[in-house]
C-alpha cells in the first residue's frame, strides 16, 4: 500500500546553465509542493502504514527547512553565495544545482534517512519511501525514486555537503537534529504526537 503526504513552501534559487536566460540568470522564487509517498505491505497497531501525524516532526521540519529561503549550490560562484548568505538568514546550501529534480533527489535522501534512523513505536514494519514528487508550478512537477537519489550518473550527492543556516536549525524541536541523522543516530517516534 502507498500513502501520500503533502508539504508545502516557497523558496528561492537560480538554476546555472539551464535553457532559459529567466531561470539561470536571475533570483527566483516558486511555491513548491513536495509529496512524499511511503509504502508497506504491513499495517501498525493502528491499521495504518504510517501515521500521518508523525511526518510532523522530523520530516516535516526537514522540508519546512526551505520555506522562505534562498536555496544556494556550492557550485555557483563563490561571490554570489557570500552575498546570499550575508543578506540572508534563511538558506540551504545544496552541492547540486536547485532544479526541481535535484530537489527530489535530495529530498528523497533526507527522508530516507529520517525513515532509517527512527525508532518506530506502534508496530510500524518495513515502511519504506517509494518516491518524492516536487511540484516547481502548477504544471510540472519532478519524481525521483530510490534509483535517481543514489544515481552516479546524476551525480553522486552527500548528505554530509548539505548545509543549514543557523535560522534553520534553530526552529527544528532538535537543532543538532541534521548531526544526528548524519551520525546515524536512532530517532525516537513518540506514539502520541
Amino acid at each position: 500500500m502507498i500513502i501520500r503526504k503533502l508539504f508545502k513552501f516557497e523558496n528561492a534559487h537560480i538554476v546555472r546553465d539551464c535553457s532559459t536566460r529567466r531561470c539561470s540568470e536571475n533570483i527566483h522564487g516558486h511555491s513548491y509542493k513536495i509529496e512524499v509517498l511511503l509504502e508497506s505491505n504491513y499495517l501498525d497497531h493502528g491499521q495504518m502504514v504510517y501515521d500521518f501525524g508523525l511526518t510532523k516532526l522530523y520530516i516535516k521540519e526537514l522540508i519546512d527547512s526551505f520555506d522562505h529561503a534562498i536555496t544556494l549550490w556550492s557550485g555557483d560562484k563563490p561571490e554570489y553565495i557570500e552575498a546570499m548568505k550575508r543578506f540572508s538568514s534563511r538558506w540551504i546550501e545544496l552541492p547540486v544545482s536547485p532544479s526541481a529534480e535535484q530537489f527530489s533527489r535530495v529530498i528523497y535522501l533526507m527522508v530516507e534517512r529520517v525513515l532509517a534512523c527512527t525508532q518506530m513505536q506502534n508496530g510500524e514494519r518495513d515502511v519504506k519511501l517509494h518516491s518524492i514528487i516536487v511540484h516547481e508550478t502548477e504544471t510540472g512537477y519532478a519524481q525521483g525514486f530510490y534509483e535517481d537519489a543514489h544515481s552516479e550518473l546524476m551525480g553522486k550527492i552527500a548528505l554530509e555537503e548539505i548545509i543549514f543556516s543557523a535560522q534553520v536549525r534553530s526552529e527544528w524541536s532538535d537543532p543538532k537534529l541534521w548531526e544526528k541523522l548524519l551520525g546515524h543516530e536512532k530517532l525516537i517516534n513518540p506514539k502520541k504526537v
